[in-house]
C-alpha cells in the first residue's frame, strides 16, 4: 500500500535542503555564513514549533509570499500583478501600514515561519516595510525587485541586514529582459549585480520561465554569467496565462520534465548556488502547495490568498490574525475539496480552475 502524502514532512524537507545549499553556497563570504549559519539554527526551531503545531492539528506553512504594495513604476509584458488589477499605477489606497506588517511578521515568527518572501508591485518602493523586515533576523526575506530603485541606500541596508535577499528579476539575456522589462533594464541589473558582488552581498535572480526562453534561462553559458556576477539563487517561476492568447507561452508537462532534469543537473554542476522552482513539480509534492498547505499570500491591502496567481480573499489580517488567517473558510475549502490535487494542462491550477475558486467564495 502507497505511504500517504506527508505535506508537513515534504516542506520540512524542502526548507532543509534549501537553508543546506545556502549556507554551502555562502562558505567563502564570512559575513554571510556566519549569518546563514544562525539561520540554519533558527530554521530548525522554526521547524519545531511547525510541528509541534501540527501534532495539535494545526498545520502553519514554512513559507509566506507578501506583496507589499501595488505600486510598480514599470509594465512588463504579461505581468500576472497588472493584468489581476493587483498593480496599478494610481496611488495605493488602503494598504497595510508599515506597523501592520511588522505585526504580521511578528506573528509568522511566533508560528514558525521560516521565509517571506517580499513581492509587489515593486517592493522596494516601502523602505519602512524593508526596514522592518531586517529586523527579523532569524526570518530570511527574498526581496522581488526589478532592481530600478536599488539605491546606495539599499545596498547599505542589504550590508547591515543580511535576512534580507535581493531577488532581481531578469528574463536571461539583454535582449530577452529588455524586450519584456524595458530598454535598459538589462545593464541596471549587471551594475547592481557588480555592486552587491563588490560589497559581499548575497543575491539571487527570479527568472519567468516560458516556452520561449526555457532553453536560454537553464543553459550553462546564462548560469555561469549569472554565478561569476556573484548570484547565489536562482529562483525558477513558470509562467502563468493570465491574459488572453498567452497561453502558449506556459511550459507544459514536457517542458515542467525539462526544467526539472535540468535544475537537478545545474544543482550538480554548481554547488556554489541554491536552485528553486515555482510551482515546480505538484505530482511530486502531492498538488499544488497553495492555500495554506507550503505557503499561502498576503496582498497589500491585508487580504490573505491561496496564491498571488489567485487572487481570491475571504479575510482580512488586518481583521484578524494570521493564524485564523490560515483557516479561511476559502483556504479549507480548497484543502478538503481536492482542487488542489487536479490535473491540469500547465502553469497554475488555481488559475485553471478560477471558476472552482470563484464558486467556494459565493
Amino acid at each position: 500500500m502507497a505511504k500517504e502524502f506527508n505535506i508537513q514532512e515534504y516542506m520540512t524537507r524542502g526548507v532543509e535542503r534549501v537553508v543546506s545549499d545556502a549556507v554551502r553556497a555562502t562558505l567563502k563570504n564570512p559575513k554571510e555564513s556566519v549569518y546563514m549559519a544562525k539561520f540554519a539554527l533558527a530554521s530548525k526551531a522554526a521547524s519545531k514549533k511547525r510541528a509541534k503545531l501540527e501534532a495539535e492539528g494545526e498545520h502553519v506553512p514554512p513559507f509566506l509570499i507578501s506583496s507589499i504594495t501595488s505600486s510598480c513604476n514599470l509594465h512588463c509584458a504579461g505581468c500576472y500583478s497588472r493584468c489581476n488589477s493587483a498593480t496599478e499605477d494610481t496611488e495605493p489606497v488602503a494598504q497595510l501600514t508599515d506597523e501592520d506588517w511588522m505585526n504580521v511578521f511578528n506573528e509568522a515568527e511566533d508560528l514558525g515561519v521560516s521565509f517571506i518572501l517580499l513581492a509587489g508591485g515593486e517592493p522596494l518602493l516601502r523602505r519602512g516595510v524593508i526596514e522592518a523586515a531586517g529586523k527579523k533576523p532569524s526570518i530570511l526575506f527574498p526581496i522581488f525587485t526589478n532592481g530600478t530603485y536599488m539605491t546606495e541606500r539599499y545596498f547599505d541596508e542589504f550590508d547591515k541586514s543580511r535576512n534580507l535577499i535581493p531577488i532581481m528579476s531578469i528574463e536571461g539575456g539583454r535582449e530577452a529582459t529588455d524586450q519584456r522589462r524595458g530598454e535598459g533594464i538589462y545593464e541596471k541589473l549587471v551594475s547592481n549585480m557588480d555592486e552587491l558582488k563588490k560589497r559581499g552581498i548575497i543575491f539571487g535572480a527570479s527568472v519567468t520561465v516560458t516556452t520561449q526562453n526555457i532553453k536560454e534561462v537553464s543553459s550553462e553559458s546564462f548560469i555561469n554569467m549569472l554565478s561569476e556576477k556573484g548570484c547565489k539563487a536562482v529562483i525558477f517561476v513558470e509562467f502563468v496565462p493570465v491574459s488572453e492568447g498567452s497561453e502558449d507561452l506556459a511550459p507544459g508537462d514536457e517542458d515542467r520534465e525539462y526544467l526539472k532534469s535540468e535544475i537537478m543537473r545545474l544543482r550538480e554542476a554548481h554547488q556554489e548556488m541554491v536552485f528553486v522552482s515555482f510551482p515546480g513539480d505538484e505530482k511530486s509534492s502531492g498538488g499544488c502547495i497553495a492555500a495554506g498547505r507550503g505557503f499561502f499570500h498576503i496582498n497589500s491591502h491585508g487580504g490573505a490568498e491561496p496564491c498571488p496567481f489567485s487572487p481570491y480573499s475571504d479575510i482580512n489580517v488586518k481583521d484578524t490574525s494570521l493564524r485564523d488567517a490560515l483557516k479561511s473558510k476559502l483556504f479549507l475549502d480548497l484543502q478538503n475539496s481536492g482542487t488542489l490535487l487536479d490535473d491540469h494542462k500547465g502553469g497554475c491550477v488555481l488559475y485553471e480552475k478560477r471558476k472552482e475558486v470563484e464558486g467556494f467564495l459565493a
